[in-house]
């Protein structure tokens, strides 16, 4: 099957995740998100994410990413910690694919991270409030987004392309998305977080998928 077909699937069932969120239907969501995260897999291995050293870190990520998107379904303060651990994972993979394809720590790939850690340290003191016990977690894992933020850059800033422009802007999607999931989490849930990060994180992944 084409990697068109999958991406489609993708976001048929990303709109049915929205629905599912908003009418807060929890057999729907057990349904709608692994199918959304099972159709980035899919994408990636139709555009040869296995025939290549790089792609194959980068299915190893979206692997991870699907992992924690089960994760995340339940409400539990467990099932989060193991969701963020398998996200972290997922930043580490996309990472690694960015060091085996090339990097060049340039101006821009330095601003990247100061950027992203900047945003990351005021959402964590904008949350403060909220995070208790999860501080530590919340900030460690927020320390990895900046760094796979950087490393997309900085790929990009080794073999300027349209892929790796793609996967740079695939990185910082994520991170962004991330924003609303923690503000959904420790600031005050509500569909409006889902509304915007949830399309742009699967976005996001399909764009890793298909950028190997």
């Amino acid at each position: 099957m084409s990697v068109t077909i999958f991406l489609v699937l993708c976001a048929l069932a990303v709109a049915g995740l929205l629905y599912a969120e908003r009418a807060d239907r929890t057999a729907l969501k057990w349904v709608f998100k692994p199918a959304a995260s099972l159709a980035f897999i899919l994408a990636g291995i139709a555009a040869g994410a296995a025939d290549t050293a790089a792609g194959a870190a980068v299915l190893a990520g979206l692997v991870f990413c699907a992992l924690g998107d089960i994760l995340l379904i339940p409400r539990s303060q467990a099932a989060f910690l193991a969701g963020m651990g398998a996200f972290a994972a997922g930043h580490a993979a996309y990472f690694s694919a960015f060091l085996i394809g090339g990097v060049s720590w340039s101006p821009a790939a330095v601003t990247a991270f100061a950027l992203t850690g900047a945003l990351s340290a005021g959402l964590l003191i904008w949350l403060r409030k909220g995070l208790g016990a999860m501080a530590v977690p919340v900030a460690l894992y927020a320390l990895v987004i900046s760094v796979m933020v950087a490393g997309g850059v900085a790929h990009w800033s080794a073999a300027r392309s349209a892929d790796s422009a793609a996967l740079a802007i695939a990185a910082a999607g994520f991170a962004l998305s991330d924003v609303s999931v923690a503000r959904d989490r420790f600031g005050g849930a509500g569909f409006i977080n889902r509304l915007w990060g949830l399309p742009l994180y699967f976005a996001a992944q399909c764009l890793f998928a298909v950028s190997v």
